[in-house]
């Protein structure tokens, strides 16, 4: 093997430093990696290897067609969100045609993995916890196709039986995106009623009214996991905590997030990721999944599973010592990967910095503590300033918290708020 591709949808340097560590380790195997990208500017930081720059509108035969012509061995997809793990999984199709094996989960079940509402249905089927909820269709509503009559009050019916408040979530859609809280009966008609309202016919316009899930709202602990293998061979990373579940909707990265112990919540989980194991290997997952879940009551409920890389990827990585994107690259050059779950060897915290670090603070933070990585936090073309993560070892937290109150006493980074947190976390 000399080439591997690897195909990215969003700002390599989220996945900074270990797609780095990893593309230098198959350097120093004598094999070359190369980025296939659709967003931002990649330097020989950010990727030291060969770097093609694809329009955002690709098509999968035309990045099939870009990875062949490069003249690659095999592919790995570490593309985010789900609608580019999608174009991933129809390239495979197309890559491991010409015998180009592309580690990506199949085609079949990444669409089944990116509608949430038969996400919903096969985790209902093995036993997991899932949102009480019901799906509408947009085409019903609107009055294409097939008219029924009785569908909206089917719909009333339904959401009574649940209770309100009620979540509403696109079915195609990631990332916090287009939710909505339905608070009561009259929240629910207006919401019906915007589906009556014809899809707008510009360029680059889109309805809001789409298809989606309407489910209870499950208050508790934000969380989630990432998978990562093949059927027979899944290893599981610890759990990333990632703020609370409500009826507000929140921005992905809006809380502290982190990744540390919490021996009541690991305990519950063991049996949950041995199931969620199981029905990766039913589904044939490849590559990385990555399950988002709510903590109530000491049981877990997915909301979803999602058939690609996770936005909490280097947390867990950072808090294991371990490497999804060599594991996904040894999975294209055919190496045995690591199995079972993924041993916790000390913390990991990831936090935002709305306004960026000061200049002044960025060589103190690196001095003061282990920074695993800070850059700029860029979703869809908007800045959200800098995101950070640190690492420590159990014990060590009363001396981080010290080293990081005297850098926001002489700087004012890291802000009141996010000390505050960091504070409580460390102090448990």
């Amino acid at each position: 093997m000399r080439k591997i591709a690897f195909l990215r949808s969003v700002r390599i340097q989220r996945a900074d430093p270990y797609v780095q560590r990893a593309v230098r380790g198959l350097a120093a195997d004598g094999i070359e990696a190369g980025l296939f990208h659709t967003s931002g500017t990649v330097g020989d930081e950010d990727f030291p290897g060969h770097r093609e720059r694809l329009d955002r509108g690709v098509t999968p035969r035309e990045l099939a067609d870009a990875v062949a012509a490069w003249g690659a061995d095999a592919a790995v997809s570490i593309s985010l969100p789900c609608e580019n793990a999608l174009r991933d999984a129809v390239a495979k199709t197309f890559l491991d045609a010409v015998g180009i094996p592309t580690v990506m989960t199949p085609l079949a079940a990444t669409m089944l993995l990116v509608d949430k509402w038969e996400t919903k249905q096969l985790c209902k089927r093995v036993g997991l916890l899932v949102p009480d909820g019901f799906r509408v269709d947009s085409d019903l509503l609107a009055g294409r196709g097939l008219p029924v009559p009785g569908y909206r009050d089917a719909l009333r019916a339904q959401a009574e039986r649940i209770g309100y408040p009620l979540m509403s979530k696109p079915v195609w859609d990631s990332t916090s995106m287009g939710i909505r809280t339905l608070r009561s009966p009259a929240d629910l008609d207006a919401y019906l009623d915007a589906y009556r309202a014809p899809v707008p016919a510009l360029p680059g316009t889109v309805s809001h009214a789409v298809s989606a899930v309407l489910e209870e709202v499950v208050e508790g602990d934000l969380c989630s996991v990432d998978i990562v293998g093949y059927p027979g061979s899944y290893q599981v990373l610890p759990l990333c905590w990632t703020g609370r579940a409500g009826a507000e909707p929140v921005f992905t990265f809006a809380d502290l997030r982190w990744c540390g112990p919490r021996e009541e919540a690991d305990a519950a989980f063991a049996e949950v990721a041995s199931t969620l194991e199981d029905f990766c290997g039913s589904l044939g997952v490849r590559g990385s999944v990555n399950v988002d879940m709510v903590y109530a009551g000491g049981r877990f409920v997915i909301l979803e599973i999602n058939p690609r890389i996770g936005g909490a990827t280097t947390l867990s990585c950072s808090a294991s010592d371990t490497n999804t994107f060599d594991s996904l690259a040894r999975m294209a050059r055919g190496l045995p990967l690591p199995t079972g779950t993924a041993q916790r060897v000390g913390w990991a915290i990831e936090f935002l910095a709305g306004d960026g670090i000061p200049p002044a603070a960025v060589v103190e933070l690196r001095r003061r503590v282990r920074v695993v990585t800070a850059h700029e936090l860029v979703i869809d073309g908007t800045s959200h300033g800098d995101i950070v993560v640190i690492t420590l070892a159990e014990g060590d937290e009363a001396r981080t918290v010290k080293a990081l109150t005297e850098l926001h006493e002489a700087t004012g980074f890291p802000a009141a708020d996010v000390m505050a947190k960091i504070t409580s976390l460390l102090n448990r």
